[in-house]
């Protein structure tokens, strides 16, 4: 039997699922989840992001590799709530990313929208197909492999 999912899921029930921290925590709310398939979460992109001290000055822009980096935190949260128990204690580390495409800036005050869906799974690892949306406009996609290790 699987453990009953209740959502949203806010900040202190992600700091169970996932050991990033501020500022490193780029996952802020799930709103939608399917078994072993597919998450939703949100990211608010605040004007008080470090990130937006140097990148760049008068014209913050989220760093891509951050909007990525969201999308295979997103892909963690997934697998920690479709695997439970099972995989307590572990550490997803990100292998590869493919297909990475950048198609709309991320700036302060927008809502990022992480879908990720699975694509694959290959042992101790898996395949994410993620897509970042701000406004349903897609910002950024990419195929994300990540493993998972026991800590």
């Amino acid at each position: 039997m699987t453990e009953q999912i209740t959502l949203p899921i806010l900040i202190d029930g992600i700091h169970k699922l996932l050991p990033h921290r501020y500022p490193f925590l780029l996952v802020d709310r799930v709103v939608e989840f399917e078994h072993g398939k597919r998450v939703l979460c949100y990211k608010n992109v605040s004007a008080n992001e470090e990130f937006f001290q140097g990148h760049f000055p008068g014209q913050p822009v989220m760093p891509g590799v951050l909007v990525v980096e969201a999308m295979a935190q997103a892909g963690g949260i997934l697998t920690h709530l479709t695997k439970g128990k099972d995989c307590e204690g572990n550490l997803s580390y990100l292998v590869k990313v493919d297909a990475a495409k950048f198609s709309r800036m991320v700036v302060p005050g927008d809502r990022l929208e992480l879908e990720v869906t699975i694509k694959r799974e290959i042992r101790n690892m898996t395949m994410y197909s993620g897509i970042a949306r701000v406004d349903g406009e897609q910002a950024a996609c990419a195929e994300i492999l990540c493993a998972e290790v026991p800590r």
